[in-house]
């Protein structure tokens, strides 16, 4: 039948996790196609997983539409050499049925009959290829699909994962007993899957690290860094350039300014980009175009988040693009704790002690934002990136995906190649 078909199609796509020359057994949950971070954040995981730091196993794409967000994740993850890494599509994410939210254009996305139907079924066959305690689950969306994962697979989930990672935010530390999740946008998308995960992981002994907005606060990218990753002219880094840029630009037009007054366009989320987040707090807090985002998220907040001020100006400038001084990429920085070496270098932990276990938060508030020294990890990541393209670019031979899309990278590999080739 169709189950048992799926079944044997992901355990073809999985193998069995060899830790000390692959890395660490990752299991990836994100809304990709939401904002430009998801991607970034899969890009920056294989340069981890060049470095056989990280060994993705499995990639759930979760957030209506799932399907069009999982046929984006399998073309990312072609381009930058990860077509190995199996793609699953997940849960609506908390959004109500018959509601879709956006899922970014991109040339690299493809439908794949590679394309696992079951995102909980990819996810379980992924943690049974594993050794007990060795895989770490990284959110970077919606907790809704970990929750399902967990309500109807504990045992396995107990006995295979050593640590979840979550993109979010908890209450302050000293609020209570156990860890509360807070209204950071992840957690909103479906709250009481969030109070589940954080509430289950501590019963069940299973440690959490929580990267919060501080930590992304205090650490953001400058545009400058777009304009650079897209001159490697990697297919993934000039679609992410164009979507950032075009976003600011198109709101910041002549329309887009009177609508900024009255409402807005197509809203997305707070941890998007600045352009994309204007969008929506714009818009009062009773507004349901806001969708999911905190009411603390207003133009003031905007402001000071992305153009470095706390003054709004009377007139919105026709265009954006120049003025934002700080890009915040949250996703790719929670990939990044996921190896223990760059998180004791790079980051400071507080901790919470439940059940005899301990679960970190990094970033806890606008002056304890987790990052030890800015520069020293601006530099870090910006590199990362900047390798995992390049490299991607040099491979000898095409991704083993390229051939469920003949068009991809297939230009700027045969350049690269014909320039071999004169030079020999």
């Amino acid at each position: 039948d169709s189950y048992q078909s799926e079944i044997e199609l992901i355990q073809k796509q999985i193998t069995v996790a060899d830790i000390e020359s692959k890395g660490t057994p990752v299991i990836v949950f994100t809304d990709i196609g939401r904002d430009v971070d998801d991607e970034m954040a899969l890009v920056l995981l294989s340069s981890l997983k060049r470095k056989h730091l990280l060994n993705p196993i499995a990639v759930i794409t979760t957030l209506s539409p799932q399907e069009d967000r999982a046929n984006l994740a399998r073309g990312s993850l072609d381009t930058v050499c990860m077509a190995d890494v199996p793609v699953g599509i997940g849960g609506r994410g908390g959004v109500a049925d018959g509601v879709e939210l956006e899922v970014y254009e991109a040339d690299h996305a493809m439908s794949s009959p590679s394309i696992c139907n079951s995102g909980i079924g990819l996810a379980c066959q992924a943690l049974e290829s594993v050794p007990p305690k060795s895989a770490q689950i990284v959110c970077l969306a919606s907790l809704s699909d970990l929750a399902l994962l967990i309500e109807e697979h504990e045992d396995l989930f107990t006995s295979k994962v050593k640590e979840v990672v979550i993109m979010g935010g908890v209450m302050p530390l000293d609020s209570g007993d156990t860890l509360t999740p807070d209204t950071a946008y992840n957690n909103n998308c479906d709250l009481p899957s969030a109070r589940f995960v954080y509430n289950k992981c501590q019963e069940l002994e299973v440690p959490t690290a929580t990267l919060s907005r501080w930590a992304a606060y205090g650490c953001p990218i400058r545009p400058k860094l777009m304009d650079e990753l897209a001159k490697t002219k990697h297919m993934v880094a000039a679609n992410i350039r164009r979507k950032s840029k075009g976003s600011l630009e198109q709101l910041w037009n002549k329309d887009g300014q009177d609508e900024a007054h009255g409402g807005g366009q197509h809203p997305k989320e707070e941890q998007g980009q600045p352009g994309a987040a204007l969008e929506k707090v714009v818009r009062p807090p009773d507004d349901p175009k806001r969708e999911k985002l905190p009411a603390r998220c207003d133009v003031k907040w905007f402001y000071k988040t992305f153009c470095g001020t706390d003054q709004v100006p009377k007139e919105l400038p026709r265009s954006i693009w120049s003025q934002v001084e700080k890009l915040n990429m949250y996703d790719p920085l929670a990939v990044l704790i996921c190896d223990p070496s760059y998180r004791e270098l790079h980051f400071i932990c507080e901790a919470k002690v439940v059940n005899g276990v301990s679960h970190v938060v990094i970033g806890t508030s606008e002056s304890a934002t987790g990052v030890r020294n800015r520069m020293d990890l601006y530099k870090e990541y910006s590199q990362l990136f900047v390798d995992a393209l390049q490299e991607s670019l040099h491979e000898a031979e095409m991704p083993l995906g390229s051939e469920k899309n003949p068009d991809m990278l297939i230009e700027e590999t045969n350049k690269i190649r014909n320039a071999r080739n004169r030079a020999a």
